[in-house]
């Protein structure tokens, strides 16, 4: 349903804490077990990358940080690709896609839930905020 790339934007060193994934994670019916002399859960791993490799993982995989011990900051950048009715699970912007003044196509790349009436995201409006501003727009064929 959705995938998921994390990129590094800051060196990646051993000691970077970088994501933890724990494979084939994304097919359990119930949460990992980590025993209580571990902090992770048994097969979890670190993946072998580089500075400017990006890693791709199936969205419900098991991901964590990993502990940073390099005394600098760790950034990466996290995207999400999948349907739009996928309800998203970071809300960073929370308090910002309150704000009055944003228009429909702000508050729809911010993640404003796209509720139908009757409460579900599937049967919502989609992408009607950007079809509409495009819509609008005095676009030529050439710039189109």
């Amino acid at each position: 349903m959705a995938i998921k790339a994390a990129h590094y934007l800051t060196p990646v060193t051993p000691d970077c804490g970088l994501t933890m994934f724990l494979p084939g994670s994304h097919r359990l019916t119930e949460e990992p077990v980590i025993p209580a002399s571990s902090i992770d859960p048994p097969g979890a791993v670190t993946p072998d990358i580089a500075g400017g490799d990006a890693v791709l993982f199936e969205n419900r995989t098991w991901h964590t940080g990993g502990i940073n011990l390099s005394g600098r900051s760790r950034i990466a950048l996290m995207l999400q690709y999948g349907y739009r009715w996928l309800q998203p699970v970071d809300d960073p912007a929370t308090a910002l896609r309150k704000d009055p003044i944003l228009t429909p196509v702000e508050q729809q790349l911010l993640g404003v839930p796209d509720r139908h009436p009757d409460g579900s995201l599937a049967k919502g409006s989609g992408a009607a905020a950007i079809r509409s501003w495009w819509e609008s727009r005095p676009w030529t064929s050439a710039s189109a």
